[in-house]
């Protein structure tokens, strides 16, 4: 009778394949059959940024590695739950989990437990040295990041993540900012932006022009590639209305080109106004029809269905209540919107609560986006609370860096030298390092 063989689990990401993997599979395979928890999109970005490869094109490679008996889908960071439903014999992991920086440090604890529990033994092989996916994606993200590759990113993540954040990004410095920005939580869920947000205030703000569209999309578009030249994660574009509809219809196709993942148009008319300055000013709204149409060719436009189109409605800004957002905001969906992001310049943000509560009863998978421009206390788990699934931190960068420049242009010319002021400076060296080839 042929001996039954033990049965043997690992974990894997396996973003980037490398040898690492096959070392971690050719010894866990020596124990029994081997199944490998394959982690979903969704499990890796509770620690990690969105894989290269999606769960099936990472799968359909894991499966034809030798000594791999079966791949499952692990739909968690966490082994436990697969562990508790197939009680393998053994568990196989990498030693460098007993580093404290690393995401599974907190994790091995319970680990051990679950498996003292269900009689299983855990087995810690030798880390290779020198290598892991996040080096080699940190190594070649930016070479790799194509237009084709980088539009279809934002999906992805809204697909995978129940909520995220977007930053305002001008330059391609403020962008690998707000890239390499990070946050690691207690329990070891790393916080980070998931892409940028290019705004048309600051822009304009940027050239000392006023908010008022005044910039040509070519201009936009050329500084939008300096930042997606070095860069990996995706780009939001503020639109504005998104000019004749006959001119939008041209320009989408030349934002898709270069890789924008999303642009949001906004349902006003005339002379752009910024929407914050509410009815102080003139600000007309579009009919819902004219702006449906628009939308419809702006989707029609589109050569793939990884470019976003998303109505921004600004019926609560010129306070035109909820009823004229609701029907806006259904009439827009009808007319191909990917998304809806509702706008208020109120600091109390009662009434946009009351939007959002509403609108996930209706549109339960329709990504909701909100700009806290104003009611900058709220919380993003209070935005997750009432529905919201992307939060756009609108003009923070630019708004940081004005006051920066004024303190030290005064300080320069208070004490004549530039001693005073040295210390809250980046140092030079530290500027040869921050942007790779300079040394």
């Amino acid at each position: 009778m042929k001996k039954k063989l033990k049965q043997v689990y690992i974990g894997l990401s396996a973003n980037i394949l490398h040898h690492g993997h096959i070392n971690l599979v050719s010894s866990a395979s020596k124990f029994g059959d081997l199944t490998v928890g394959l982690l979903t999109d969704k499990a890796i970005l509770e620690k990690k940024g969105l894989p290269v490869l999606s769960w099936v094109q990472r799968k359909k490679i894991i499966e034809n590695i030798k000594g791999v008996k079966k791949v499952i889908a692990q739909n968690e960071w966490d082994y436990s739950k697969n562990l508790l439903k197939l009680k393998p014999d053994i568990m196989v992991h990498g030693d460098d989990w007993k580093n404290s920086k690393s995401y599974d440090y907190n994790l091995r604890p319970k680990i051990i437990k679950i498996l003292k529990k269900l009689g299983a033994k855990l087995i810690e092989i030798s880390h290779t040295k020198n290598i892991s996916s996040s080096y080699v994606y940190n190594k070649m993200r930016v070479d790799m990041t194509n237009p084709i590759t980088r539009k279809n990113l934002l999906r992805r993540i809204l697909e995978n993540k129940n909520f995220c954040r977007i930053l305002e990004t001008h330059s391609p410095l403020s962008a690998l900012i707000a890239e390499s920005a990070k946050k690691v939580e207690a329990n070891g869920e790393v916080t980070e932006f998931d892409g940028f947000w290019s705004s048309s205030l600051t822009d304009s703000t940027l050239k000392g022009k006023p908010d008022i569209e005044i910039l040509e999309l070519n201009q936009r578009l050329a500084s939008i590639n300096d930042i997606l030249d070095v860069t990996s994660k995706p780009l939001i574009i503020d639109a504005d209305t998104g000019g004749k509809p006959e001119h939008f219809e041209i320009n989408i196709k030349t934002m898709e080109r270069i890789g924008i993942s999303a642009l949001i148009i906004e349902d006003k008319k005339g002379l752009k106004k910024n929407s914050l300055l509410g009815n102080k000013v003139k600000q007309e709204q579009e009919s819902i029809k004219d702006f449906s149409n628009k939308i419809k060719l702006g989707k029609k436009a589109c050569v793939s269905k990884d470019l976003m189109v998303i109505a921004r409605i600004e019926s609560l800004i010129l306070n035109k209540g909820l009823v004229d957002a609701e029907r806006r905001a259904d009439a827009y969906l009808d007319a191909g919107s990917d998304a809806i992001m509702i706008h208020s310049k109120d600091s109390n943000p009662k009434e946009i609560f009351k939007f959002s509560n509403k609108f996930k009863k209706q549109y339960k998978d329709i990504p909701l986006v909100v700009v806290p421009t104003s009611f900058y206390k709220v919380k993003e788990s209070q935005l997750i609370d009432n529905g919201f699934n992307m939060v756009i931190y609108a003009n923070h960068l630019l708004r940081a860096s004005y006051p920066a420049m004024q303190l030290v242009a005064n300080s320069i010319l208070k004490n004549k030298r530039t001693f005073e002021i040295e210390k809250k400076l980046l140092s030079i060296k530290e500027i040869l390092k921050l942007i790779p080839g300079t040394i």
